[in-house]
């Protein structure tokens, strides 16, 4: 045949495939429309995954171009300056970002967002605060405003993402005395924190964990109705087509499937961004704008896609080729060989157990071997799932009709059953891995503070001024505190500057340990290994005028850890023991104990806080402290796996209902015959948690043994996060009776009498 005719023939075998893929009246396009719907699920978020990094650096852009922070440089007013205080403060967990601003001339700098600057007692909002201020809650948050009156809205490009919570207000009590920073242009920024190998190595295997089970996903999706295909691929075989054409024909039928996946998750992401900005999780939002694919990568998904639904039908023609007879008559498929699924693990350990001291080595090609072996050690879960539960069932024997009926449909084809939980597997063991190299490597990115809590929740620090009392009387009788601490101190001259703190003695019992205390003691702390910064008797000198003395009797006292966790130096003085000197302007300082029972007690603090100064900060006390790029990384990983794993089970109720459509005449036959509809649906139910059971039951032993690989890269001890563990099994229970239930409705349906109706 000529080379001509050998084209037209390809061609004419391909567009029967696309025909035999939309064809078939509604059976056909009922089972195209699936395939398209379980494809167009993992196409957009193949398509969500490019578009990850963009969108944070249009978040990391648009927050350098409003960066406000100057280091080392120092300006003089002029017409173009600015003024600007920051008001760093949260409400209920969620970070507010505010500004008091105060222009120097007429050409002061406006920044992203505005149109022009807030005139003291006016203030420029959020979209997400304005929200916040008209809702209910607004009424506990609007003192933060200082009594400023909300005039305009910041626009999108002043603003990390829609859900932030930010504002602008002016204030022409700003000045560089007061702590204002002074500057003639927004933007700039300072350099942030660096990835170091790893955290490098943490985002690497995050990327193999998410995108991972989407691959194992859009293999299952496109196998959706192959039970069926198989068999007109086998009557076509027996009527004579060769193994080529076969192969053309299964070509043309998934990658039409394919396109129109492709085509359908194009529209479906097209959609889904549009929502984008009305989601906030853990604290990120992003723009609709923000979501968009380099189109480099868009074109590889878009050839991707068909060519890996190629792949797999070509993978699984073989019986179809061999013994096209045994696929008609639905033989029993020939027992699957183990060999060759461990070989995948296998090799997959082989590239990661050598290495070590990853540390130390940050390059991009162990990086790529790092997620080459967690791909293939991955990928042995979806291997060996079906030959596992082929072992399983094989074995199973009696019980209710409903179990023999999932059974005897699991020893028939356990393949397909399998397929649906292929990525539920992969997505868990992921998880269980991820989360024992995060449990091993989180020492190295948290710090512990020191801070006791059960002592005090929050600390708040006044500066100097001539209401300093009437200030912590306010802090003290918030709503919600239960107890509190505050002493007044200043900073004295005795040579060298000690600080002096001023307090009743339950107040300073917690900065020194006193084996008794009356008014009129002081005290002279020493800290281990220091002697106390002055002597009895010493004269120390205040604000360069202010003296007093040091009494004959004070007393040296070892130091004690304050509820912030530091300790230091200083004379501690009771009221008594001043004699009406008086110390200039003094300093506060404020442990306050919050009710547990009232969750909002430390917004009303901060409140609190905001009539005595809009720039004084509130400090949460915690035991740990975490680096910002590890939790920015822990925060992606979060999110991800919340998206992945609800996207899989979405899918996975489609794949269900496939399968149901596709046995609807044998389960309206077996109603027909007495068969109650509450054991078919015990059937559907058993056929998707055996598959599950087992699934999980790998995934929880591939994911330990990634997870223990990948601590041993970092050298860091292995442990194992069962909590994690737990949740993941309980995740794909939970599975199993979401898709199970959502699926009853469709099977009384095919169970009616008209679904015996055939052609």
């Amino acid at each position: 045949m000529s080379a001509g005719g050998r084209f037209r023939g390809a061609a004419a075998d391909l567009a029967m495939g696309a025909r035999m893929a939309v064809g078939g009246g509604r059976d056909g396009w009922t089972r195209a429309v699936l395939t398209a719907l379980g494809v167009g699920i993992g196409v957009a978020l193949l398509l969500l995954a490019a578009s990850v990094p963009g969108a944070l650096d249009a978040r990391q852009a648009r927050g350098d171009a409003r960066d406000d922070l100057r280091m080392g440089q120092e300006l003089a007013p002029a017409a173009n300056t600015l003024l600007v205080s920051m008001v760093e403060t949260e409400f209920r967990g969620r970070p507010v970002r505010g500004r008091l601003v105060r222009p120097e001339g007429p050409d002061a700098p406006v920044p992203p967002g505005l149109t022009r600057l807030p005139a003291p007692g006016e203030a420029v909002v959020s979209p997400a605060l304005r929200d916040l201020l008209d809702s209910p809650d607004g009424a506990l948050f609007a003192p933060r405003l200082g009594g400023a009156r909300v005039t305009g809205t910041i626009a999108d490009d002043g603003l990390a993402g829609p859900g932030e919570f930010a504002f602008f207000a002016g204030d022409d009590r700003l000045s560089t005395e007061r702590g204002a920073t002074r500057l003639d242009r927004f933007g700039g920024g300072l350099p942030g924190e660096g990835f170091g190998p790893v955290l490098l190595l943490l985002v690497a295997v995050i990327f193999v964990v998410l995108l991972l089970p989407i691959a194992v996903f859009l293999g299952a999706a496109v196998r959706f109705g192959g039970e069926r295909r198989d068999r007109r691929l086998a009557a076509l075989r027996l009527v004579g087509a060769d193994a080529v054409m076969i192969r053309r024909i299964a070509a043309g039928e998934a990658a039409t499937g394919a396109l129109l996946g492709v085509a359908v998750g194009g529209a479906l992401f097209a959609l889904g961004r549009q929502l984008v900005p009305l989601v906030t999780l853990f604290d990120l939002s992003v723009y609709a704008s923000d979501v968009r694919p380099p189109l480099p990568l868009v074109a590889i998904v878009a050839v991707a896609v068909p060519a890996l639904a190629v792949l797999v039908s070509m993978v699984a023609l073989r019986a179809v080729v061999v013994e096209p007879l045994g696929v008609t008559r639905r033989g029993v498929p020939a027992r699957r060989r183990l060999w060759w699924r461990l070989l995948l693990p296998v090799v997959g350990l082989a590239l990661l157990y050598p290495l070590t001291g990853i540390r130390d080595d940050g390059s991009a090609a162990t990086r790529y071997q790092v997620a080459a072996g967690a791909v293939l050690l991955l990928v042995g879960t979806v291997t060996l799932l079906p030959w596992a539960t082929e072992l399983l069932v094989r074995r199973l024997r009696g019980g209710p009709v409903g179990w023999q009926l999932a059974v005897r449909r699991m020893q028939l084809d356990s393949a397909t059953s399998a397929r649906l939980v292929n990525g539920i597997a992969v997505a868990v063991a992921g998880t269980i891995g991820l989360q024992m190299l995060f449990a091993g490597v989180a020492r190295e990115f948290t710090t512990a503070t020191g801070q006791d809590t059960s002592r005090a929740q929050v600390q708040v620090q006044l500066p100097a001024g001539p209401d300093t009392a009437g200030a912590v009387q306010r802090l003290v009788t918030a709503a919600g505190v239960t107890g509190a601490n505050s002493t007044l101190t200043t900073v004295a001259n005795a040579g060298d500057l000690v600080q002096l703190r001023i307090g009743d003695c339950t107040a300073l019992a917690e900065f020194a340990r006193l084996d008794r205390c009356a008014d009129g003691d002081v005290f002279l702390v020493e800290t281990p290994g220091t002697a106390a910064a002055v002597a009895p008797r010493a004269t120390l000198t205040v604000d360069g005028t202010a003296r007093w003395r040091v009494p004959a009797d004070a007393r040296r006292v070892p130091s004690r850890p304050t509820p912030a966790g530091w300790e230091q130096r200083e004379v501690l003085i009771t009221p008594a023991a001043l004699g009406g000197a008086t110390l200039g302007e003094l300093r506060g300082e404020v442990f306050l104990r919050l009710d547990p029972d009232a969750p909002d007690a430390v917004e009303h603090v901060r409140n609190a806080a905001a009539t005595i100064d809009p720039t004084l900060a509130v400090t949460t006390l915690t035991e740990v402290r975490e680096s910002d790029r590890f939790a920015d990384v822990r925060r992606g990983l979060y999110i991800g796996v919340v998206v992945t794993l609800l996207l899989i089970a979405a899918s996975m109720l489609v794949g269900t209902l496939e399968q149901l459509r596709e046995r609807r005449r044998l389960l309206a036959m077996l109603v027909a015959v007495g068969t109650r509809r509450g054991t078919l649906a015990w059937s559907v139910l058993w056929q998707t948690a055996v598959p599950v059971l087992v699934g999980l039951t790998l995934a929880v032993a591939f994911g330990l043994g990634l997870g223990a690989v990948l601590l041993r890269l970092v050298q860091a001890p292995v442990t194992v996060a069962w909590p994690v563990v737990g949740l993941s099994v309980g995740f794909g229970a939970l599975t199993v009776l979401v898709v199970t239930g959502l699926s009853l409705p469709l099977l009384m349906r095919l169970t009616r009498p008209d679904g015996l109706r055939t052609e």
